[in-house]
């Protein structure tokens, strides 16, 4: 089978397809025939072992796993011993390692059945980004019905799940987001959208229940200044060359300021992979309270031109890696098709 792999550290030029074997499912584990997958910011993070705390995991001088990719969707080829939710033929969405593959190895309890009104193509756009939104929302930001939240940084991946699924919760939505992106912004269903070329949400005098910070711009006090006397902050991510900065504050300075009143700040962390939480995330995409966006779509053996797009931070939506070149099905907010422009 062919799979993405790299054996160094670095830019997408290191990323290879090559010929390896098809793996055999452990206990608990399905095998899943991959027909499309999309790309997270943790994969370039990886690929490049940037930050550097990247690699503490994973080897300080070259991956010890040199498989990329984690969101995918595709059918079951082959179920281990102890399985007993899927049989083989089943559609199914969800998380493994290796994602950027023909065929991949899944923890039964990281996948979930396939949403019937998605194709591959939407329902593998959806685990991390959609799990990372409803997560910062609802645990970590607590976010309660008629609460006022911005999401700072609404137009990629996570930001588009998270102006949803916040508007799903019941809340009051303030999108930050770039001029190209406030109509798709508006069509989420934002309820109040800033262009941050024009205004600093930060400034406005408004004050919100929680910011969820997707791609955090301002420091954590600019931040801490628009919270309301027990608002939350939590931050997300940001661009590469902040996204260090945003991580100590939120994880140094947020539990200390936490602790001089009565708002909240620190940072997420990556998403907790859990079969309830897709199947939350898959009741909000069967209603269409959600739906997915594509900006992009690359074939497997472009795969480094994907990442080489998402990197520079300006995709809308999500980018999605399409392994099984007949489904095509075109569904959702689709921005655009097979790396052309929008």
């Amino acid at each position: 089978m062919k799979a993405i792999l790299y054996r160094h550290y670095g830019s997408p030029d290191v990323l290879q397809l090559t010929e390896i074997e098809k793996p055999a499912p452990k206990e608990g584990e399905i095998l899943v025939k991959i027909h499309a997958t999309s790309a997270n910011p943790l994969d370039w993070h990886n690929m490049r072992g940037a930050p550097f705390p990247v690699r503490m995991g994973n080897g300080l001088r070259t991956p010890k796993d040199q498989r990329l990719g984690t969101d995918i969707a595709g059918r079951v080829e082959a179920v281990g011993k102890s399985v007993t939710q899927f049989q083989i033929g089943d559609e199914v969405f969800g998380v493994c390692a290796g994602g950027f593959a023909e065929y991949a190895c899944a923890a039964e309890q990281e996948v979930a059945l396939k949403p019937a009104n998605l194709s591959f193509e939407e329902a593998a756009a959806v685990p991390v980004a959609a799990l990372t939104a409803l997560q910062g929302l609802r645990d970590a930001g607590q976010l309660q019905p008629g609460q006022q939240v911005v999401i700072h940084g609404a137009s990629g991946g996570v930001g588009t799940f998270a102006v949803q699924i916040a508007k799903a919760l019941g809340a009051e939505v303030t999108a930050v987001c770039s001029p190209r992106n406030v109509e798709m912004a508006c069509s989420l269903g934002a309820d109040h959208i800033i262009d941050y070329t024009q205004a600093d949400v930060t400034r406005q005098g408004q004050r919100y229940d929680l910011i969820l910070a997707v791609n955090g711009y301002h420091s954590i006090f600019a931040y801490r200044g628009a919270l309301r006397p027990t608002g939350r902050y939590v931050f997300v991510g940001a661009a590469s060359a902040r996204l260090l900065r945003g991580m100590l504050q939120a994880m140094l300075l947020g539990p200390v300021l936490s602790r001089t009143g009565s708002q909240h700040l620190g940072f997420m962390g990556i998403a907790k992979i859990t079969q309830q939480d897709l199947l939350v995330v898959k009741a909000l995409l069967e209603t269409s309270k959600v739906v997915p966006v594509i900006e992009r779509r690359y074939p497997l053996r472009e795969t480094a031109e994907a990442l080489r797009y998402l990197e520079a931070g300006h995709a809308q939506g999500k980018i999605v890696i399409t392994v099984d070149q007949n489904d095509h099905t075109e569904q959702g907010l689709d921005q655009s098709s097979r790396g052309e422009p929008s």
